[in-house]
């Protein structure tokens, strides 16, 4: 099953993923790298101007929301960067990646690309 059609809801705490884990992961959300602090995974994001920039910030509200998983966004007038980690597993966790692949999935079906 793909990773945007699998979901964060689950009655256990994630585990931190291993190096060769993410990256074998990361093949499917290739626009995602793995942050500098090793921690997190990171994708910044390009538009066409404000408008877009926050009507794709709030679709992505309603999809972490939905997952119950919340990433770190900071965005400026045409741009977005999304970090996402699992702090309460002090890492990266499938968590991270399905929510990745979730928000590929609308950025690639949606008309916010330049």
């Amino acid at each position: 099953m793909p990773l945007y059609e699998q979901h964060c809801i689950t009655d256990s705490l994630p585990h931190l993923l291993t190096k060769d884990q993410i990256e074998s992961l990361l093949i499917e959300v290739s626009q995602w790298k793995i942050n500098h602090d090793g921690k997190s995974i990171i994708r910044k994001f390009k538009f066409i101007d404000y408008y877009q920039t926050l009507k794709f910030i709030n679709s992505v509200a309603n999809i972490i929301n939905q997952e119950n998983h919340h990433p770190d966004i900071n965005f400026g007038y045409n741009t977005c960067t999304i970090s996402f980690s699992t702090h309460s597993a002090g890492g990266i966790t499938l968590f991270d990646i399905i929510c990745a692949a979730h928000i590929d999935k609308l950025f690639s079906t949606a008309d916010y690309n330049v």
